[in-house]
């Protein structure tokens, strides 16, 4: 192998980047429900459909076009993610200035949910590949331009939308994300077939061991790895989401804040999220995934039952952050996770197919909040069923963790044996 023709994988975590605070943007819907609902004249939940089929479709886009990505490679997957998240944004600028909110709903919604999951799946399958030795801290790089994406964004569009109107404001930001993504995704490539950094060989030497297995898809699909992780990442997600969505109105019935001061600790939350995927996805090249998710529930067990008891101001954010910290690094941990279980034959294609589960957590985490809360009045009793979901979520990561070291085990009991042949 001639490793001077190698593109430099720091270059390609960079481009990944470069992908992921594109998408990103969409979590700072926020900043666009109350201008575009003026303009249609309907209420802010009215407009947040088109955020949540976003979610739905990305979703469901990575799950199904999963195996495409694999097969025509980053380049040709990103600058489709680029071409559908840009025309989709691009298209609700004309939405807007139609005044049509079907238009709106498709646009956004669906042309840019396809968009989203595109876009989401492409980087870390490929930095899998091309970080064997890094995988945590590669994928979390990646991951936490899309939690960070809203705090650059944010301001941004509201600056556009007071600066050229909201119309021109989608225009505008159509195109630099359509040029971002397809820019950055023009410098992504696969490495070449059995890459490895300079003096790198798994599970020789080094604490990285060998992958459990390589296999497809379809094969990943018929094992109980797959369905452990799928509920651990259902509930992580439900739960994370369900706080963020409630953590203003929250804030204010515990600690009495003003409508102002909570936005600002929302803000801070989206800090923490952006944050806690770097930190816990690097962490966790040294904990071993596995046990990095037991930590997550665990303590997110205790924290979900004291968090509405706890009357002291410091504290009840010190553990709320935390929280926060363990939501956006669940995922950024997933993609390193599934090539430890699965190898990279098919990552993109397992990543999408467990990205479901964002799908429909984003619609059940936050119902389940409000049907409880509006049933019982209560926030001891809201956050102890999430405490009690939590509980389901360790008692599945600890026989996740369980399955794993038999699986290595027997793997190093298969490669004894043959040795010895």
């Amino acid at each position: 192998m001639n490793t001077q023709k190698l593109k430099n994988r720091w270059w390609i975590a960079a481009s990944a980047v470069g992908i992921h605070i594109s998408i990103g943007s969409v979590y700072a819907y926020s900043v666009i429900t109350n201008p575009v609902k003026d303009i249609f004249e309907v209420e802010g939940s009215v407009i947040k459909w088109a955020f949540k089929i976003a979610i739905l479709l990305l979703g469901l886009s990575a799950a199904f076009l999963g195996r495409w990505v694999e097969k025509v490679g980053p380049k040709t997957s990103g600058t489709a993610a680029g071409l559908f998240y840009g025309v989709g944004i691009l298209g609700s600028g004309l939405a807007v200035q139609l005044e049509s909110l079907t238009l709106f709903y498709l646009c956004y919604g669906v042309i840019g949910g396809i968009g989203l999951g595109l876009g989401y799946i492409t980087p870390v399958s490929t930095l899998v590949k091309w970080f064997p030795d890094k995988r945590g801290l590669a994928t979390g790089m990646a991951i936490m331009g899309f939690g960070f994406a809203a705090l650059l964004f944010g301001p941004v569009m509201q600056a556009l939308f007071d600066w050229v109107g909201v119309s021109t404001a989608f225009y505008i930001l159509g195109a630099v994300y359509m040029f971002l993504i397809i820019a950055s995704a023009n410098y992504m490539e696969k490495p070449p077939e059995g890459y490895a950094p300079e003096g790198f060989v798994p599970g020789e030497g080094n604490k990285v061991k060998a992958d459990l297995a390589n296999i497809d898809a379809n094969a990943a699909l018929k094992t109980t790895r797959f369905y452990y992780i799928w509920i651990m990442m259902f509930i992580n997600i439900s739960c994370g989401i369900a706080i963020i969505a409630a953590a203003s109105p929250m804030m204010q019935e515990k600690l009495a804040y003003s409508p102002m001061e909570a936005a600002g600790i929302v803000g801070l939350i989206g800090v923490f999220n952006g944050f806690g995927r770097i930190i816990w996805s690097g962490l966790s090249d040294y904990l071993g995934r596995a046990t990095t998710y037991i930590i997550f529930f665990a303590f997110q067990v205790l924290a979900f039952y004291f968090l509405p008891k706890i009357a002291i101001e410091l504290l009840f954010l010190t553990v709320l952050f935390v929280v926060i910290t363990m939501y956006g690094g669940g995922f950024a941990t997933l993609p390193a996770f599934l090539g430890d279980l699965f190898g990279t034959k098919q990552l993109g294609a397992i990543h999408g197919m467990v990205l479901t589960a964002w799908a429909l957590a984003g619609v059940v985490g936050p119902t389940i909040y409000d049907m409880v809360k509006k049933a019982t009045g209560s926030l001891d009793t809201t956050l102890g069923v999430f405490a009690g979901l939590f509980v389901i979520a360790l008692i599945v990561s600890l026989l996740m963790k369980r399955t794993v070291n038999k699986a290595y085990q027997r793997n190093e009991e298969d490669l004894k044996l043959a040795e010895t042949q």
